[in-house]
């Protein structure tokens, strides 16, 4: 671990330690607050046992806090690393469990035994990207004793491969950017570039932390200028990639619920490359893009799908079978619950007195990094709400920033380990390779 690296994170470890009296006097407020007021959730007319993962990440605390606004109990897990999730905190969580990390031996089992000693109904899995294959692995163990609420093996296949997931749209009807498997760089070097008036990029079709946010245009200026970016990136028959056409234009980023082909939630953001900010749009072409594309593949399950809008065209350009961050919108509507668990419901979309969602301590290191964005920063907080902090459960906002965070700060000194950046969103260290 280089000094700097080390210096990076006890310079952290200091910057969340500073503002702990003043995030545990406002806990400490918001309790209060909740002891007088003595509000309690709705009470459900056939309320369920849901089991939600990805404790660690800020959609999982919002699909909670949903569920048990509806008066459904909510059992939430997380693999060992991320144990000390400050989620686990919530009033919204009944029992918390960890269990092995998806990708190795027992994650199946360790969730069939919680879904049977935890009486669960519904199992709504709330993947990291890497995740999503093994949830549906375990499908045909966990739908002998709960609904899930996941895709089969087969169906993620076809949709988290970009090229596959391109193929399937196309055969709807549907438009998305030109796009090509790539399994070896030479593919790339005798691409034929000239097939559109627009560029291309890489991306890689398995998860990758590290490269997914790399847009570098091809051909480069020159041949030699391509093939040297070409042959830096792992291209392989085990890690393939797309070349996908790079069209230009404002990009989008959806997620839908759906049920038996049916779109029953469904919300539309601006997005960005690192997306932590999230504000309802009315798309109707987008919409009307996802509802033909879930009805045409019958799905039921949660579908995100990231769209680029040109001119009157909108283009879909990948899809991600799992929960959205942008779910945090729905922080206020009582309808979530019956959208995720019930069949036929009438479509919901974020409430009209809805506002923006924001991670206040992103908000505060853009305003370090660029102090000139201070009026932005400023309107973005006043206008809006930040994802974790409520004022009826303010513990998860406590202990994301000052032990779930710090808590993977210093393992990460302690094991000599660096990371690229924090992301409170998802709750992690953002590593090289990493989950």
């Amino acid at each position: 671990m280089t000094l700097p690296a080390r210096l990076k994170s006890t310079v952290m470890l200091a910057l969340l330690t500073s503002v702990l009296p003043l995030n545990a006097t406002l806990t400490a407020v918001a309790l209060l607050r909740q002891k007088v007021s003595g509000s309690d959730p709705a009470r459900a007319p056939d309320p369920k046992t849901i089991l939600v993962s990805g404790g660690k990440m800020t959609k999982s605390l919002q699909l909670a806090r949903s569920f048990h606004m509806a008066g459904h109990r909510v059992i939430m897990v997380e693999a060992e690393k991320y144990r000390l999730t400050g989620h686990r905190f919530s009033r919204a969580v009944d029992r918390f469990y960890t269990v092995p990390k998806p990708d190795r031996g027992g994650y199946a089992d360790a969730l069939v035994e919680i879904v049977i000693k935890e009486g669960v109904d519904v199992y709504v899995p709330v993947c990291a990207p890497a995740a999503s294959v093994y949830d549906s692995e375990a499908m045909a163990a966990l739908e002998e004793h709960c609904e899930v609420l996941h895709f089969d093996p087969a169906t993620i296949a076809r949709l988290d491969d970009k090229g596959r997931f391109a193929e399937e749209a196309e055969a709807l009807g549907l438009s998305t950017p030109d796009a090509v498997r790539i399994t070896d760089p030479r593919q790339v070097l005798n691409f034929d570039f000239s097939r559109s008036k627009n560029p291309y990029i890489l991306k890689s079709i398995p998860y990758d932390p590290l490269y997914r946010l790399d847009l570098t245009r091809l051909p480069r200026e020159s041949p030699a200028e391509t093939e040297a970016f070409v042959q830096s990136l792992p291209i392989s028959e085990e890690k393939p990639w797309v070349l996908q056409e790079f069209i230009e234009g404002q990009e989008y980023c959806t997620h839908s619920t759906v049920r038996r082909g049916r779109v029953q939630l469904h919300c539309c953001c601006e997005s960005s490359a690192f997306q932590i900010n999230y504000e309802m749009v009315d798309r109707p072409d987008i919409e009307d893009w996802v509802k033909r594309f879930v009805e045409g593949l019958d799905l039921t399950g949660q579908v995100s799908l990231d769209f680029i809008a040109n001119g009157d065209s909108v283009y879909a350009i990948e899809c991600n079978p799992r929960t959205h961050s942008a779910i945090t919108m729905f922080y206020d509507h009582p309808g979530v619950a019956a959208s995720y668990l019930e069949d036929g419901v009438d479509e919901i979309r974020p409430t009209d007195s809805s506002r923006p969602t924001y991670w206040l301590y992103h908000e505060l290191w853009r305003l370090a990094r660029e102090p000139s964005s201070a009026s932005r920063r400023i309107r973005t907080i006043a206008r809006g709400k930040d994802a974790i902090f409520q004022w009826d459960d303010p513990l998860p906002f406590l202990m994301v920033h000052h032990l779930q965070i710090p808590s993977l700060l210093i393992e990460s000194l302690r094991q000599g380990t660096d990371w690229i950046k924090l992301d409170f969103n998802i709750g992690k260290l953002v590593e090289a390779g990493g989950d």
